[in-house]
This record gives C-alpha cells, sequence and structure tokens, in this order.
C-alpha cells in the first residue's frame, strides 16, 4: 500500500505543483485552471490548501476558503471547499477520503460547522466519496452552475451540480471520521427497509432514464433512483444519450428536493454489473 504526507501547501513553489496538478485532473481548459496567485492569497488569509505528497512529489490537492452562507439571516460563516484532485495514479487508494479528514480537521479547529462543495450528480465515484464516505447531504440541485466548461470532463453538457452541506460537527460526519468505516448497506438492506425505485434496474448500458413524470414514481420511506454507474463512459460512447440522463435526472431531484426530500446515501456495487443508486428520504427522517 502506498504511504503518502498530507500537509499544507504555502509557498509559490507548491502551489505551481497544485497548478500543474489540475491540468492533469481536468486537462484541455487552461481557463479553469486556478493559478498560483489566487490559491497563495486564498491560503494565506484563511484558507486551505493542502497537498498529498508521495516521495517529495504532489500527487493530490484539496482547496478551500472562508465563505457566507447567505440563506440565513445574519449571515454565517462556511468554508467554501472548491477542488479536490488526486492523479490518476492513486484514484482508488484512499487519498482522497485522506485529503478530506485533513480538511475536517483544518475547518473544525477554526470553529467553522459547515462545509459545501459542488459535484456532478452523474459522477458515481464522486456520489460514493461525497454521500457515503464522507457523510455529506445533499438537497440543493444548480442548474448549469459553471455554464459552458470547455475541459475534457465536462465539455458538451450543461454543467449541473450538487451542492452538498457536510456539518463537520454533527454524529453522521464525526462517526465517518473517527471511527471504523460502518457496515455498508447494499441496495436490497434499503429496499427491504421499505424504500422503492424511482426507475426500473438495468445492467447493461446505454439505458432509458427515469421518468420524469411524478405521477409514475412510488411512495415509501425512501426512494432509490438508478444512474449510470459510469457516466464518463456513458458520455464518451453516447453524448445524445448523456444529454437526457443529464435532463430527466436534473428534473427528478428538483421535484424531489421540492417535496422536502434529501440525499441521504449512494449505494455502489460492483457486480457485476456494477450498479449505483442514489437514496432519498424526506429532511429530518
Amino acid at each position: 500500500m502506498t504511504e503518502w504526507d498530507i500537509r499544507v501547501l504555502g509557498t509559490a513553489e507548491e502551489l505551481a505543483a497544485a497548478e500543474d496538478l489540475q491540468r492533469m485532473v481536468w486537462p484541455g481548459s487552461e481557463a479553469d485552471i486556478v493559478p498560483v496567485h489566487l490559491l497563495l492569497t486564498a491560503a494565506h488569509n484563511g484558507g486551505l490548501a493542502a497537498g498529498a505528497f508521495v516521495d517529495d512529489r504532489l500527487v493530490g490537492f484539496v482547496f478551500g476558503f472562508p465563505g457566507l452562507d447567505t440563506t440565513v439571516s445574519p449571515p454565517r460563516l462556511k468554508h467554501c471547499s472548491h477542488m479536490l484532485g488526486v492523479h490518476s495514479d492513486f484514484r482508488g487508494s484512499g487519498m482522497g477520503h485522506a485529503l478530506k479528514c485533513f480538511q475536517w480537521q483544518h475547518v473544525r479547529q477554526q470553529g467553522i460547522e459547515r462545509v459545501t462543495w459542488t459535484y456532478d450528480p452523474l459522477l458515481a465515484r464522486n456520489a460514493q466519496l461525497n454521500i457515503c464516505k464522507l457523510g455529506a447531504v445533499c438537497n440543493t440541485y444548480l442548474r448549469n452552475l459553471y455554464g459552458d466548461m470547455r475541459d475534457g470532463l465536462n465539455a458538451g453538457l450543461p454543467s449541473d451540480r450538487f451542492q452538498v452541506d457536510w456539518w463537520v460537527n454533527s454524529e453522521r460526519v464525526t462517526a465517518r471520521m473517527t471511527e471504523r468505516p460502518r457496515p455498508r448497506r447494499g441496495l436490497a438492506d434499503h429496499l427491504t427497509a421499505g424504500a422503492a425505485k424511482i426507475n426500473p434496474s438495468f445492467a447493461d448500458e446505454p439505458a432509458s432514464p427515469p421518468s420524469v413524470r411524478p405521477a409514475d414514481w412510488p411512495e415509501g420511506p425512501a426512494l432509490a433512483l438508478q444512474i449510470p454507474a459510469d457516466f464518463q463512459d456513458l458520455r464518451a460512447r453516447d453524448l445524445t444519450l448523456a444529454l437526457k440522463w443529464r435532463l430527466s435526472t436534473r428534473a427528478v431531484f428538483e421535484e424531489l428536493f421540492d417535496r422536502g426530500y434529501l440525499v441521504s446515501d449512494f449505494v455502489y456495487e460492483a457486480g457485476p454489473p456494477p450498479r449505483a443508486h442514489y437514496v432519498l428520504r424526506p429532511a429530518g427522517l
């Protein structure tokens, strides 16, 4: 198992390496790179730029800064986590989780209770980390948040995003950060507990996205929504179908969030075939 060292990035040289790492993780658009001078300014004024090193080589980093939650009055301080990137050689190694643990400790030491960040809701790998492993929750859907993006991972589709809430002092998050990993619940466990499927299970992709008609959806104490297990692969093979998935799941999530549902869990089962499901419950349950 590869060992790494995580530490705060504070020099121009270290942050230049973070610039280069961004180009590897999000290839194809120089305009989307956060430059050294902005990283440095944020890091020296209450923000956090931290890196994971293997043999003194930067192979992962996390970047965020303080912000204000203006949805409450008076506005409350929060931490905006803007980027988490891991070199392709170390994906699946647990490095992303370790960087978020480092960020969790930093934010708690600052006395901040809430961290927010965004991610593409159709990326199963990100959902597995953010919702299942870190304990973030979500009831905010943002349409085409960044406009037309030109990098190799986003070009050709609306940049829709979940904004997740990571309540760093909550029981849910603290348990995931400080205790042994909880037993993972499979889809069968959720169905046994009363969850109902919004869309029929599919084994092979491409497959039709879920119905956007609420009248077609089941009722239950929880709802399970299947998404493609590898959306980037689907996008590369069939951009038209990927767009259908984007627009249909947009409608479903927006409707459920309007009804008071919250994304509370994510289940990835390797299969074969691999399957990925969000689990949503009414907020407060």
